[in-house]
């Protein structure tokens, strides 16, 4: 791609320069902010911080605060270019692709002259990512902006020539679509992957390494077949639970699951925290921390991880120590299967589906001999290794598009590069 023959500056610092031929003028000059009647039968419409205005139910329908009596609420057209006032800093910014029903914080704007939606929200959307509609800073509410209909209304916008305009989103369109349908591909290749895994881990920690070899019944239902010379126990028989507080404030630097794994927290101060500090379970290198709190909630991806270092945690985790003869980390590998496989799910009790020792220990587990097990975790541990660099890969390509993308998008559509005479394939 090549750039504009001849620039100049365009006065703002967001934008930079800009083509000679361009101009620059108010938004206010170029858009109206609509207010229509809701139709009978209009769907509700989500303005999402990634650009993209569509029928709520395309997309999700939980997480978002219900209004009962719908007041406010104002129609919203296909082809509406649509700005959330509040998340706009973030990029809710797009053009509507179905007719509905939106609450009052949206701005729904037409164009009053030759100004196509579809630019003009590329446009804005890189305001919002430069960080230049947070400049505008209106609100009181962390990280959100008030970005009303004035301030929108004042701000100048480059004006290329209708036919550029779009040009410009035609060859976007087809740029975008190329670049999504390989993140696409790399996504499922990465979620094929990933399953894979976990399916690996499963089979290994419940069927061992040595193919064909004799199997029995576990009397397990969950668990099914076992190599017959395995060993089914209790969990209460091969571990227990440690619930000793920090009274002595022995460990000061709390910790937290994250991503499967127990990391360090900021170090919590003296004074008022103190007390919480003494609630907290003391923990050991190699003991297994389990939440076993909201078992039902499919935001908590992963409950089960081993400590690599001495610790404390909020006492709502189950610390559990393995007794001679169970491995730590096979343990840690059977109970993270058991975990994928949502089994902790049938143990737990309560309203909120909450998993205690108290339940836990009642569970049988199988039990290889442990020279068995040492095998499993070494074959684990280089298994995963390779996995998880081939993984890391695949997400690191994904970024890698993703940014290409935007980029690609805030070079064209401020005239940082020139596609007028870019030929686009019809692909129909």
């Amino acid at each position: 791609m090549t750039k504009y023959p001849t620039y100049k500056d365009s006065g703002i610092e967001w934008l930079g320069q800009i083509p000679t031929h361009w101009e620059m003028l108010k938004a206010k000059y170029m858009f109206q902010k609509n207010k229509r009647e809701v139709q009978d039968g209009d769907k509700v419409i989500t303005c999402f911080r990634d650009g993209q205005v569509t029928l709520r139910e395309n997309r999700r329908t939980t997480g978002f605060t219900e209004s009962i009596t719908e007041i406010g609420y104002q129609g919203i057209r296909k082809g509406d270019l649509v700005i959330h006032q509040m998340d706009a800093f973030a990029g809710a910014i797009g053009v509507s692709d179905a007719d509905g029903k939106g609450t009052s914080v949206y701005h729904c704007c037409t164009p009053k002259g030759e100004y196509l939606t579809y630019y003009y929200a590329h446009v804005i959307r890189e305001m919002a990512l430069k960080g230049y509609i947070q400049s505008l800073y209106r609100g009181i509410r962390e990280r959100s902006s008030d970005f009303n209909y004035v301030t929108f209304g004042n701000c100048l916008l480059p004006v290329p020539s209708p036919s550029e305009q779009r040009q410009i989103v035609a060859y976007l369109d087809y740029k975008s679509n190329k670049i999504n349908e390989r993140i696409c591909q790399r996504e499922r290749e990465l979620q094929t992957i990933s399953e894979l895994k976990q399916a690996e881990i499963a089979t290994v920690v419940t069927r061992g390494l040595v193919p064909n070899v004799p199997m029995k019944e576990s009397g397990i239902e969950w668990l099914g077949k076992i190599p017959a010379h395995w060993n089914v126990k209790r969990i209460a028989s091969v571990s227990h639970e440690i619930n000793d507080s920090n009274v002595t404030m022995e460990y000061t630097q709390p910790s937290q699951f994250k991503f499967g794994e127990i990391v360090l927290k900021s170090i919590i101060g003296e004074g008022e925290y103190d007390e919480n500090i003494k609630k907290c379970t003391l923990f050991k290198k190699n003991d297994i921390l389990i939440n076993g709190l909201n078992l039902n909630y499919d935001f908590v991806t992963q409950r089960v991880a081993k400590s690599n270092y001495d610790g404390i945690i909020t006492p709502a985790y189950i610390v559990i120590r393995v007794k001679d003869g169970l491995s730590a980390d096979y343990a840690m590998f059977l109970f993270k299967s058991i975990d994928n496989k949502k089994i902790f799910n049938g143990w737990g009790t309560g309203i909120r589906l909450t998993l205690s020792y108290k339940e836990l220990k009642k569970q049988c587990i199988p039990i290889p001999p442990k020279e068995e097990q040492d095998a499993i975790v070494a074959y684990l541990q280089s298994r995963i290794t390779f996995i998880d660099n081939y993984i890391a890969k695949l997400k690191e390509e994904i970024n890698y598009l993703q940014e290409y993308k935007q980029r690609l998008i805030s070079d064209v559509v401020t005239g940082k590069v020139d596609v007028r005479g870019v030929e686009i394939p019809n692909e129909e």
